[in-house]
């Protein structure tokens, strides 16, 4: 198999992931923080270990402001929900930013805030260009409590300029959550140099770590309200949750073998390089385009080059259905993709693919090669000539 579905989830994985995630499950499999023999103090520095490294890799002063979750829409719960609802308890009002290409995981929880009474901003987006920083500024409200924004496009691949965004969010004192969930791992991410209140990542993705692992970065003054709580090894005495991070978010006994392996996918990566690791994706993605560009009956989505366009490329067919094309790529050709709306109806609306059943997205990753594009080109040839 052609594996060109990164964007979903990151596979292969280095191979030191795998042997880490093994070992930890068969040596080092006790439960973090709750007991002081030798199976639970190396379950614990195990974690503490990989929010060393997310800590290094995207210059996070204190690394317990970084609490692990099951993945980026966890994350981004978290944040969206924990920050609107401690306003409403205080009796205050609340108003949100976001973008118009948008994934499900920031629309749907600010739908279900908006009952409580919130209300939200989308702001156009264009899909070669990205945000307009101008556009963002000129949606904030005196009720404004939150930015939303995603870092790269899960459809398309276009990049925001979040550094721009960020520096408006601190102008106006407002929080600025981050969707890194196509960027982490994939680009460099400095929370201090690109005024980053929240920062939410998925650890199955760029990464190279497990599914069902992630992350939430949670800046200095702010204290979202947890989505549960429960045993955390500390002040087991009291009944109520714990305020200093990260007990207060990671409740409950915690995937130490995910986290490990996580951790050894971020090591990876730093040994690797983020500018590498961008710097092929793009050339890798620049070599796709480049090789479908013009053929007849075949659309490409997004950006075409430059700094705009990351390792996703999304094309459509004339005279066949997303579906259609993944099951020949695949069946055909051994190549998987991803087809359809990708949790993005927001995104496709913007494209003006939702009604037409979405697009095709190719999810290429580091560990992906020239043969592989050559391969996929190759393919979409074929298909786009019927």
């Amino acid at each position: 198999m052609i594996y060109l579905d990164n964007a979903a989830t990151s596979w292969p994985k280095p191979e030191n992931v795998y042997r880490v995630a093994d070992r930890v499950l068969r040596e080092e499999a006790g439960n973090p923080g709750r007991s002081g023999h030798a199976l639970s103090i190396a379950a614990r520095r195990r974690i503490e270990d990989t929010r060393l490294l997310l800590a290094r890799l995207f210059n996070i002063p204190k690394p317990e402001r970084i609490v692990f979750t099951h993945n980026a829409t966890e994350s981004l719960n978290l944040a969206i929900k924990g920050l609107m609802l401690k306003e409403f308890s205080t009796g205050g009002e609340g108003h949100v930013v976001t973008s118009s290409m948008e994934h499900n995981s920031v629309i749907r929880p600010l739908g279900i805030m908006q009952r409580y009474g919130a209300e939200y901003t989308k702001v156009a987006v264009c899909p070669t260009n990205g945000a307009d920083p101008d556009a963002v500024k000129n949606a904030i409200k005196k009720n404004t409590k939150l930015v939303v924004w995603n870092h790269v496009s899960n459809v398309c691949g276009t990049v925001n300029p979040v550094a721009e965004i960020g520096a408006i969010c601190r102008e106006h004192n407002i929080p600025f959550l981050v969707d890194a969930a196509q960027s982490a791992g994939t680009m460099p991410i400095d929370v201090q140099a690109m005024n980053i209140s929240l920062l939410a990542f998925p650890g199955h993705k760029g990464l190279f770590g497990p599914q069902g692992t992630g992350g939430l970065y949670i800046g200095e003054g702010l204290v979202p309200l947890p989505l549960r709580e429960g045993g955390t090894g500390s002040h087991s005495e009291d009944s109520a949750q714990p305020q200093e991070l990260p007990d207060r978010y990671e409740s409950g006994t915690m995937n130490v073998a995910g986290i490990a392996a996580l951790g050894e996918g971020v090591r990876f990566l730093l040994g690797e390089g983020l500018e590498n690791a961008k710097a092929h994706e793009a050339k890798l993605a620049s070599r796709l385009i480049d090789g479908i560009r013009g053929l007849p009956g075949l659309k490409l989505h997004g950006p075409l080059g430059g700094p705009y366009r990351t390792g996703i490329v999304s094309v459509s067919f004339d005279k066949l259905m997303p579906t259609e094309a993944a099951l020949v790529l695949e069946n055909a050709f051994g190549i998987a993709v991803r087809p359809g709306l990708h949790c993005a109806p927001d995104a496709h609306r913007t494209l003006g693919t939702l009604d037409s059943g979405g697009t095709v997205r190719i999810g290429i990753g580091y560990l992906n090669t020239e043969d592989d594009i050559d391969n996929c080109v190759e393919a979409l040839a074929a298909i786009a000539k019927g």
